[in-house]
Formats: structure tokens, sequence, C-alpha cells
């Protein structure tokens, strides 16, 4: 048997219904809707949810948590692999991780985490470090330059 010879089970495939084509057709008249009612009427609702009237399930059942529409979403990076991808005395910085291939997007803020060693010179300019990773860097000769926050109220406002 080849790819070319197989076939549908007999009486899998079913020709389609053409409603409303006249009564010798088996579905004239009301074209298979019924009588009358909301159902029978053209862009009557057919949504996904649509329960005949009765309150949806997605309605009835409770709702909870809450979506931070503010939230920021960090691409992380860990110091190990500032360690194999950089050279001594680079500039770490979103362009340069992404061209390394180490981050998925360009315009996304970057924090760096301290997961493995560093004993590399770097000068890292990213949206934030954590305080292990600032450590590491600073260990290593390196040194950390932050961007200046915006967007963010400062502290000092009342």
């Amino acid at each position: 048997m080849k790819l070319n010879e197989i076939r549908p089970a007999r009486g899998a495939v079913r020709e389609r219904k053409r409603v409303g084509r006249g009564s010798g057709s088996g579905t004239g008249g009301t074209a298979g809707r019924g009588n009358k009612g909301e159902q029978a009427r053209s862009g009557s609702p057919k949504r996904k949810a649509f329960e005949g009237g009765q309150m949806q399930l997605t309605r009835r059942l409770p709702k909870f948590g809450f979506k931070n529409p503010f939230r920021v979403e960090f691409q992380v990076v860990n110091v190990r692999l500032l360690e194999q991808r950089f050279g001594e005395g680079d500039l770490v910085d979103a362009a340069a991780l992404f061209e390394r291939g180490v981050l998925q997007k360009k315009a996304a803020p970057v924090k760096v985490l301290g997961d493995g060693e560093l004993h590399k010179k770097l000068v890292v300019r990213v949206n934030a470090v954590s305080a292990s990773a600032r450590k590491k860097i600073e260990a290593a000769g390196g040194k950390v330059e932050e961007p200046a926050t915006h967007g963010k109220a400062s502290a000092t406002q009342g």
C-alpha cells in the first residue's frame, strides 16, 4: 500500500448538507432550524460560550488573582554567562548580550543575577543588577553602571 492509495473508510466521508434548497432536499422550509424562536433567526448568537441563554460557565465561576498591568518583565542573565561569552574589559549591555545570543529580545529590560563565578574585568551597563552579582563583578575588578531609572517616582516625593 502506498500513501496515494490510502482512502477514508467507507461511510466516513459524507456530502455537505445543502440546507434551504426546497422540500425535495429534506431540509427545505425551515432549513433544519425548527419553527420560530431566536435560534431560527439569522444572526442568532452562536458564540463559543453560548449556553442557550443560561448564564455561561465562564461567568458562573469565581474570579481570583490580580494581573498588574505595570509589571516589568526582566530578561535574566547570570554571571556565569558573562564569564563564558565576554572577554576581558568588554562592555556588557543589552545590545552586546543580544549580539552574542544571550537575549531573546533586544528592547526588553535586562537584569544580571549572581549565579556562577566571574574572573574577568567587565563593565556592566544594564537595567538592574542583583546584590550578589554586583559583588562578584566588582570583586573581579569590573564596574556596574546602571542607567537612570525613568518612569518611576522617586522616594523623596510626598
